[in-house]
């Protein structure tokens, strides 16, 4: 080489390069952003089915009943979450254990026994409810009592898909985790209130419930036998051990987790329900359903890491682990930032599209909006905190969420409406971002923010 000669520089990766390699790796957060983009758009494509489902509905019974429907509904969501038990967030954190560990008869045993556990355990809790509704019918509205005997009859196949929900998704089966629930159900509710109105029959909540009940179960149906048969493929056959005690002993925490969760989505709804008219809840759903593309992503991230945070918590491994949950906020936080902005610049046509009223709650979205974008900036933490053993705490801090959300509900409600239920979630949302950042900074010591220095996750 000459003293004229210099090497040369080596070519910088292009744009396209780098968003190949982003997806393209084999090492855990390329594996993330795969099943991240696979659940964000089954979710997507299922939230615009959604959509279409709760358009048509409220079109065809109007806002007194579609406020029915969207009450009982609104329970069905809520109970069956606590109903599996916790077992669908515990399948992240057992299965990829027993793998590891080699314990094939307690992953045979979990794998079979937790879904009928729990789906004869809610069974016998529908039944007494069911009951006490019949004891009690004389004092409820008249409106209500067909609509939650056929939200009792939906619950137990609701509980089943839910933990083969967790069960496929801890062997990275996102597609047969996802689409019997989120597709396959909302096209069958589609396809049969299609049907009833192009027969000429009315819909009304007691129909909408029943179509959705039979969409439940069918869609259920739909993911057991290919979920069975995978598992089959995958797990060598052998003795199973049935290790109740000890399962329960992990997800009841999980289930305090989810319940505090739930609570804290849905009691703004319940008590709008208490203090307002039916078309009243009917609008401040539609502005929900409009908005709730944003925790889509949140969604998508936190089911696509949930058993990796349990896999790197195992192996001991702080920096990765530490990596791998600031990755995880900056994929949740960017893109909910950006699809807050693009759905308050279209919120008011799409809530048109339930009907003119439901336009009158456009502004309830900004108020929804910053909930949601600071609960972002933490991305799946609770996910974090369940794989690592902190399960306790974050039900604590869900716990006291939910306080501060009911409390507010009761005052604000009454007097503001949908914009006071809009409000208490709100900031019940941002006190939880708060607690959580706390918890996890003073356990973990990680750096918990989207912002500052990339830190990049070991490969």
């Amino acid at each position: 080489m000459t003293a004229m000669e210099a090497p040369e520089a080596p070519l910088a990766p292009s744009r396209l390069t780098r968003l190949k390699a982003m997806f393209s790796g084999t090492h855990e957060t390329s594996a993330t952003n795969r099943a991240a983009i696979t659940v964000f758009a089954i979710r997507i494509f299922s939230a615009g089915l959604a959509y279409v489902s709760q358009i048509l509905l409220a079109r065809w019974m109007g806002t007194s009943d579609y406020g029915v429907y969207v009450y009982v509904w609104t329970w069905v969501l809520m109970l069956g979450c606590v109903l599996d038990f916790g077992m669908s967030p515990t399948s992240q954190k057992l299965i990829p254990l027993y793998r590891a560990t080699g314990e094939m008869d307690l992953l045979r045993g979990y794998q079979f026994g937790a879904r009928w556990l729990a789906f004869g355990a809610c069974s016998a809790i529908c039944l007494a409810l069911a009951g006490a509704i019949h004891l009690l019918s004389a004092h409820l509205n008249p409106a209500m009592i067909v609509p939650m005997y056929l939200g009792l009859l939906t619950l137990p196949a609701f509980v089943a898909a839910n933990i083969q929900d967790g069960i496929a998704r801890a062997y990275d089966w996102m597609k047969l985790a996802l689409v019997p629930a989120f597709v396959i159900r909302q096209v069958l509710i589609i396809g049969f209130a299609a049907a009833i109105a192009i027969f000429g029959f009315g819909v009304d909540a007691t129909g909408a419930m029943a179509l959705s009940a039979a969409a439940v179960w069918i869609a259920m149906i739909c993911q057991l036998l290919p979920l069975n048969r995978r598992l089959s493929q995958t797990i060598p056959t052998g003795p199973r051990r049935i290790n109740a005690r000890g399962w329960l002993a992990t997800s009841i925490p999980m289930v305090l987790v989810e319940g505090f969760y739930l609570l804290l989505s849905y009691t703004d709804i319940l008590l709008l329900q208490q203090f307002r008219p039916s078309d009243e809840v009917g609008v401040y759903y539609a502005v929900v359903k409009t908005l709730i593309l944003v925790s889509f992503i949140h969604y998508a991230i936190a089911a696509s890491s949930a058993h990796r945070f349990s896999e790197l918590h195992a192996a001991g491994d702080k920096q990765r682990l530490s990596a791998y949950l600031s990755h995880a906020i900056r994929l949740t936080f960017w893109p909910s930032l950006a699809a807050t902005a693009l759905l308050l610049a279209f919120g008011k046509p799409m809530l048109w599209l339930f009907g003119p009223q439901f336009v009158e709650g456009y502004g309830m979205m900004y108020v929804l909006a910053i909930g949601l974008v600071v609960r972002s900036m933490v991305g799946p933490i609770e996910r974090f905190l369940n794989m690592a053993g902190k399960q306790n705490l974050c039900a604590m801090a869900y716990a006291m969420a939910f306080v501060v959300n009911a409390g507010l509900c009761l005052v604000l409600i009454p007097r503001f409406g949908g914009y006071g239920a809009a409000a208490s979630l709100s900031i019940a949302l941002v006190f939880l971002t708060i607690v959580l950042f706390v918890i996890t900074t003073k356990h973990f010591g990680f750096r918990v923010s989207p912002f500052g220095r990339r830190m990049k996750p070991s490969i």
